[in-house]
C-alpha cells in the first residue's frame, strides 16, 4: 500500500491537536483525566481510539454494501483535506471555524463530569469525547474515514486507523497524563498556534499533491520499477541458495523431449510456473518469451511448467493451443498432479525460479513486475553487461479493483444469496434486485459445482458489480459446443461473444478503472464459467 497516504494519516492524527477547535475540547480532556485515578487517562485513550475505529470500519462497510464508486470517495477525500489544509492557513478561518465548534464543549463538559476513578469508565469517557470531536474536527476526520474506505483491503483499512490513531493519541495521552502540568503550557502553545497549523498545512497539501498525481512513496526508491536497472551483481538474491528440485510427475512435454535439473547443470535456468487461462501469468509471458529469444543462445534456458488450476487446463491438446497462440518456443512441462509444484513449495501463479549454473535456486519473484531486475539477474548469471533497458511497468491494479472472484462452490465468495446455493443440483436462481459492490449473482437454471457454475438454460443470467477497467471470465462449454453471450453494461448492450472453447475471455475494457454493473446472458444451456479476473 502507499506509504505516502499511511503517513499521511498518522500526520493527519497529529494535526487533530492544532486544530482550530483544540481549545474548547482541551479542558475538557484535561478535566475528565485530573477528576479520575491514574488509571483513567489510559482509558480515555482507548475509548477515544475505539469510538473511532469502530466508526471507520462501520462506515467503510456500509459504502461497500451500497455499491459507491470510490474514484468519488478518493476525490471527496482530496477536496477535503484541501479544504482543512485552507482553514489552517488562515487565521481568519481557523477563528471561525472555532467559533462554530465551541458549543460542543459545553455538550461534552456534563458528560464528562463521572467521579468514578479507573480504566472503565476512563474508556467509557473517551468514547464520549471521540464523539464530540468528530463534529469539531469535521474536515480532517472525515478526510481521513474516505482515506480508510477506499483501502483495497480491510488488512491496508486497520493499518490506516492504526496510523491515525497513533498520531491522535500520542499527544492526547501526553495532555492526559500531565493534568493541570499541561495548563501552564498554554501560554506557549498558545503563541506559536499559528506556525504550527501552517506547518501541518503544507505537509497535507504536499500528500494530497502526491496522491491527486498518483505519486507513491514505494516506488520512489526502488529500482525494480524503474525503466532502466545496473547492478553488477544479483539483485534480490536469495540469502541462503539451495539445490534446485527435481521435476517430479510430470505428464508430458512440449517443445523439448524430457529434461532433468541434473541434465541442466552448466546453464542458467528460468522456471516458469504458470497455467493458461491466469491472466497474471499470460501477462508475463510477452517477457518471458523475449528473454528466450535474446539470450537462449547465450546459454538460458526456461522451462514453463503448466500447473492447472482448472480441470480443463490439464488438456495436452489446450495447453498445445496456448503455446501456439503465445508464441512460445522453450520447453513446456505439463505438471497436472502439481508434483513438481509441491517439490518448489510453490504457492503462486505466476512464480519464477532463477537457477544459477551450479544448479541452486538463487532469486525468485512472485506475480507480475520486476521484470528489469530479472532481467538484470539473467544477465549477471550469464556473466554478460547487468545494464538492461527494460520497458516501465505498468501497473494492472488499483486501489478499488475488485478481487479476483471464484464462482464454484470451492472458492466461492461475495454470492448474493449464499443461503441458497445447492451443490452439484440444478437449481432456479431468481436475481437479486441490488447487487452489492464486488458481488455476483444468477438468474435462472444454473448448476453450481466445486471449481464451476454451468448454465441449464437458454437466456440464464450472471451478473457482478466490479470496480476496474477491464474484467476477464474463465470461460467454456460442455461438449465444447460453441454458445453465443451477450454482454450489458449498466443496463445497456456492450457486445456479444461466442464461447467455442475453454479459455480466458477479455468481457470488459473501460476507458478508466469505474464502478460497473455486468451482465452476461447465455444463448443456451451449457455455459460453464469458472473465476472473474481484473486489471487496469
Amino acid at each position: 500500500m502507499n506509504v505516502i497516504e499511511v503517513g499521511l494519516s498518522f500526520f493527519e492524527g497529529l494535526a487533530l491537536i492544532a486544530s482550530p477547535c483544540i481549545l474548547p475540547v482541551l479542558p475538557l480532556m484535561l478535566s475528565a483525566s485530573i477528576d479520575g485515578g491514574r488509571k483513567r487517562p489510559f482509558g480515555i485513550i482507548v475509548g477515544f481510539v475505539l469510538a473511532f475505529t469502530l466508526f471507520a470500519l462501520f462506515a467503510r462497510k456500509l459504502v461497500m454494501l451500497l455499491g459507491i464508486d470510490l474514484d468519488y470517495i478518493k476525490y471527496a477525500s482530496l477536496v477535503l483535506l484541501t479544504g482543512f489544509a485552507v482553514i489552517l492557513f488562515s487565521q481568519k478561518l481557523s477563528q471561525k471555524f472555532s467559533n462554530l465548534t465551541q458549543r460542543f464543549a459545553g455538550v461534552g463538559g456534563s458528560l464528562a463530569s463521572n467521579n468514578k476513578d479507573g480504566f472503565v469508565s476512563g474508556i467509557i469517557i473517551g468514547m464520549l469525547i471521540g464523539l464530540i470531536w468528530t463534529p469539531c474536527a469535521g474536515p480532517i476526520l472525515a478526510a481521513v474515514l474516505v482515506q480508510i474506505i477506499r483501502q483495497e483491503t480491510d488488512s491496508q483499512a486497520l493499518i490506516m486507523i492504526l496510523s491515525f490513531a497513533i498520531g491522535a493519541a500520542v499527544p492526547m495521552f501526553i495532555i492526559a497524563i500531565t493534568g493541570r502540568k499541561i495548563m501552564s503550557k498554554l501560554g506557549f502553545f498558545t503563541a506559536h498556534a499559528e506556525a504550527v497549523r501552517k506547518v501541518f498545512a503544507v505537509i497535507i497539501l504536499i500528500a494530497v499533491a502526491c496522491i491527486a498525481t498518483g505519486v507513491n512513496a514505494n516506488n520512489l526508491f526502488s529500482k525494480s520499477n524503474a525503466a532502466t536497472v545496473q547492478s553488477n551483481s544479483l539483485q534480490d538474491g536469495l540469502e541462503t541458495p539451495y539445490p534446485a528440485p527435481e521435476f517430479a510427475g510430470i505428464e508430458a512435454w512440449l517443445n523439448a523431449n524430457p529434461l532433468t535439473m541434473q541434465s541442466l547443470k552448466g546453464k542458467v535456468v528460468l522456471i516458469d510456473f504458470w497455467t493458461y487461462s491466469c491472466i497474471n501469468c499470460v501477462r508475463t509471458l510477452p517477457y518471458i518469451t523475449k528473454w528466450d529469444e535474446k539470450y537462449r543462445d547465450q546459454g538460458l534456458v526456461i522451462i514453463g511448467v503448466h500447473a492447472p488450476e482448472f480441470e480443463f487446463e490439464k488438456n495436452k491438446d489446450n495447453v498445445a493451443a496456448a503455446i501456439a497462440a503465445h508464441n512460445i518456443k522453450y520447453p513446456v512441462a505439463l505438471d497436472n498432479r502439481l508434483d513438481t509444484w509441491q517439490n518448489f513449495k510453490n504457492r503462486y501463479w505466476p512464480a519464477h525460479y532463477l537457477i544459477d549454473k551450479d544448479g541452486k535456486v538463487v532469486y525468485t519473484h512472485f506475480g507480475e513486475g520486476k521484470y528489469s531486475v530479472t532481467e538484470n539477474n539473467i544477465r549477471y548469471l550469464l556473466g554478460l553487461n547487468t545494464r538492461t533497458e527494460g520497458e516501465p511497468e505498468i501497473r494492472r491494479t488499483n486501489y478499488a479493483q475488485t478481487h479476483e472472484t471464484y464462482l464454484g462452490y470451492a472458492r466461492s465468495q461475495n454470492f448474493a444469496d449464499p443461503a441458497s446455493i445447492k451443490k452439484d443440483a440444478i437449481a432456479l436462481y431468481k436475481q437479486a434486485k441490488f447487487l452489492p459492490s464486488d458481488h455476483w449473482g444468477l438468474g435462472g437454471k444454473w448448476q453450481i459445482e466445486k471449481e464451476r457454475i454451468v448454465s441449464d438454460e437458454a437466456d440464464a443470467t450472471l451478473q457482478i458489480n466490479f470496480t476496474a477497467k477491464k474484467v476477464f471470465l474463465v470461460l467454456g462449454t460442455k461438449d465444447n459446443q460453441p454458445i453465443n453471450i451477450d454482454l450489458s453494461l449498466n443496463g445497456e448492450k456492450l457486445k456479444s461473444i461466442n464461447v467455442d472453447r475453454h479459455n480466458l475471455y477479455e468481457l470488459v475494457n473501460q476507458d478508466a478503472a469505474k464502478n460497473a454493473l455486468l451482465e452476461i446472458k447465455t444463448s443456451k444451456p451449457g455455459l460453464e464459467a469458472y473465476a472473474f479476473t481484473f486489471g487496469n
